[in-house]
């Protein structure tokens, strides 16, 4: 038997899912993440999820990770102290920066602009000149720079080197000549070079991006090293890790280490791949992702079955040109503190959470602050009288005690204060969805709601009626959904080329050589990682905005696409985008800003578990009986168990399905299906009259 194992690593839980690629069995596990280390979570819900299932941990063969270690880096600042060295004259480009504030038109007044991560005493220029033409004006002064770099060295205070040169994009010789002779110094320091890790012009966001790139380059490298080492001693030498990219994609071990910038946005990406998995086997191409954990929840637009990705990062204050899902967070998750201003005595809920030290109330660990997990107790979503599959049990009274502090401090009754939770923030959430559909042209109804995440199949039926989106589709193993995409998506690398050329100008052939050429590029690292050329599937990418304007669109397109419309495919792509987000288009011209070739490993397969009929009613899937509080009346409701489940069963609200990672919560008025592919589609029972 050939298993593999999708890991994530969230703020409160690390979930595992365990996939026979034989049978396509599954099996579940959760535990506590450990903030101070997050590899110790990882071993611990390995160990777990090998005892529970019984496989022996040797027969796992390939390790694929969604890991929050870069970007907790650049939130926390524990990343590495970095040397800058830039071209001369150029030293302060980090610190010039763009003239943007984050908040309103005030945010000015309070904005205090946190430490350089490659800070001005650390920065050396090197005399040299590459012109915009990529032709040499002034050759590399090596002598000046090894005299330079020595010095650097001897502050001691280097622990990751940057080399960012003026239109290195275009003729990176000069970075290249330069990392050599900086080699023979920092002998022991990580060096990144701009031409490798963002070929793409604009100086500061090049400079930005390789800096963050060597920012969080020693963490991510030893926590790949130590968790690959320690892989290597539970399972084998020959185990395979792999750590998810920020666009959704995988790359190996050796990758991640080496470019650690494309792992800023890992942990949400996961959860997009999962729900484009059960989804598209569904037959549901279009889809809006609810992915609510104990920290946060995560939103994302998918469009016939692909993930909108943006060609910038933002982690905090912090942008890279690096690609990642297009995915909008917001401070609400099952752990997020409920609290009442003593100015205002209005009810805020979040964006402090509990985390998972001490977690809700309910747990039992020590919180004692009223969270929305305490409030989903109190109105009975969450049963405390029945454990529905997992470990954890959950104690009413302390639920109650944490929520009725709210209740106490806003004048009103328990019940009236849960509720009030709630609907906080679901109403957050429902903003957040707001901004990846109506906001960019997309009507929420064109669409189905998918939630998923520890927390989001408790309220996904309340988005659904808040958006409209119908069916809501809880995916089998919701609560570890982004470890199920971790699992099952492709290693990835891509290359890009700076192009500034107006499509008119741009011949069929011309663009058919220059894609074919980035083709090549792309396929390096797989080849690298001993993935064979026969195994790649390449698409292709071009960034295009209208003459004279600084707005920009990435379009995606395949080989056969460009052969059957050749350049005129690009402009009309971007028109129509263009106008879904605006309204309108415009006939100045379509200039060509960049070109990229993306290769993907093809997917090895893995048996589809279909859920069949087993012949099982509906009363033989009752748990037990419950109740739970909505719109001011209490409602009876039977909790029904997952796992028995089958083809065609309709579970009609008010219900409660519980399994080992999540519980769904079925309202007054709505069904529940079961498909094919194991997902719950939730309905109104009028079919929406």
């Amino acid at each position: 038997m050939s298993y593999r194992l999708g890991v994530d690593v969230g703020g409160t839980f690390t979930d595992l899912l365990l996939i026979n690629e034989d049978t396509g069995d599954t099996h579940t596990a959760k535990v506590p993440s450990t903030p101070e280390d997050s590899s110790i979570g990882v071993l611990n819900g390995i160990a777990r999820i090998c005892d529970e299932s019984g496989v022996n941990p040797a027969d796992v063969s390939r390790v694929m990770h969604g890991t929050t270690v870069a970007t907790n880096a650049v939130l926390t600042g524990r990343g590495a102290k970095v040397g800058l060295v830039t071209t001369a004259g150029y030293e302060d480009t980090l610190q010039v920066a763009r003239s943007f504030c984050p908040g309103g038109l005030g945010g000015w007044v309070s904005f205090v602009k946190k430490p350089l991560l490659a800070p001005l005493e650390l920065t050396i220029g090197a005399h040299e000149r590459i012109g915009a033409d990529g032709e040499v004006v002034a050759g590399l002064d090596e002598e000046q720079l090894r005299t330079d770099l020595k010095t650097l060295h001897g502050t001691g205070q280097v622990e990751a080197l940057t080399i960012c040169f003026i239109n290195a994009y275009i003729n990176g010789a000069h970075e290249k000549r330069a990392a050599e002779i900086a080699a023979e110094i920092f002998t022991d320091t990580p060096i990144s070079i701009s031409s490798d890790v963002v070929p793409e012009m604009q100086e500061y966001e090049r400079t930005e991006t390789t800096v963050v790139n060597s920012y969080v380059r020693p963490e991510v490298a030893s926590y790949v090293s130590n968790l690959q080492s320690a892989l290597d001693d539970k399972m084998g030498s020959d185990t395979q890790l792999s750590i998810l990219r920020s666009d959704g994609g995988l790359a190996s071990a050796r990758a991640s280490a080496e470019s650690p910038v494309n792992m800023l946005m890992s942990g949400p990406a996961g959860g997009v791949s999962g729900a484009i998995y059960f989804c598209s086997r569904a037959g549901y191409d279009n889809i809006l992702t609810c992915d609510m954990g104990g920290t946060s929840t995560d939103v994302a637009l998918i469009q016939n079955s692909r993930a909108r990705v943006r060609r910038e990062t933002i982690v905090a204050d912090v942008r890279v040109r690096a690609p990642s899902v297009d995915v909008r967070t917001v401070g609400a998750g099952g752990g997020s503190i409920a609290f009442v201003p003593e100015l205002t005595k209005a009810l805020r809920v979040g964006p402090e959470s509990a985390g998972a030290v001490p977690g809700p109330a309910c747990y039992m660990k020590g919180g004692e602050q009223p969270t929305v997990c305490d409030a989903n107790v109190v109105l009975g979503y969450l049963p405390s009288d029945v454990q529905l599959g997992g470990k954890m049990e959950i104690n009413r009274e302390a639920s109650v005690a944490a929520v009725q502090s709210v209740a106490d401090a806003m004048g009103i009754d328990l019940m009236a204060a849960a509720e009030g939770i709630i609907k906080i923030v679901n109403e957050s959430m429902f903003g957040a969805l707001r901004l990846v559909s109506v906001e960019q042209g997309y009507d929420p109804r064109d669409f189905a709601l998918v939630g998923f995440g520890g927390a989001g199949p408790l309220h996904a039926n309340a988005l659904g009626v808040l958006t409209d989106a119908w069916p809501v589709i809880i995916p089998p193993g919701p609560g570890v959904l982004c470890a199920y995409g971790d699992a099952t998506t492709q290693v990835q690398d891509e290359a890009a080329r700076t192009y500034l050329t107006m499509a008119s100008d741009l011949t069929d052939a011309k663009l058919t050589e220059d894609l074919h050429e980035l083709r090549g590029r792309a396929g390096e690292a797989l080849l690298t990682d001993n993935i064979p050329a026969s195994e790649h599937e390449i698409t292709y990418q071009a960034d295009l905005r209208y003459a004279g304007q600084a707005f920009q669109i990435t379009i995606d397109f395949t080989e056969d696409e460009l052969k059957e419309k050749g350049v005129a495919l690009l402009t009309e792509q971007f028109d129509g985008e263009h106008d879904q987000l605006f309204t309108f288009k415009l006939d100045d011209g379509h200039e060509i800003l960049m070109i990229r070739a993306v290769a993907k490993a093809r997917a090895s397969s893995i048996a589809e578990r279909q859920v069949g009929e087993t012949g099982m009613s509906l009363e033989q899937c009752i748990i037990a009986p419950s109740r739970f509080y909505y719109e001011g009346d209490w409602y009876d409701a039977n909790i029904y168990d997952r796992n028995k489940l089958n083809t065609g069963l309709k579970v009609v609200g008010p219900a409660i399905v519980g399994e080992m990672d999540s519980t769904s919560v079925v309202l007054p008025g709505f069904v529940a299906e079961v498909d094919a592919v194991g997902n719950l589609l939730i309905n109104p029972a009028n079919g929406g009259q």
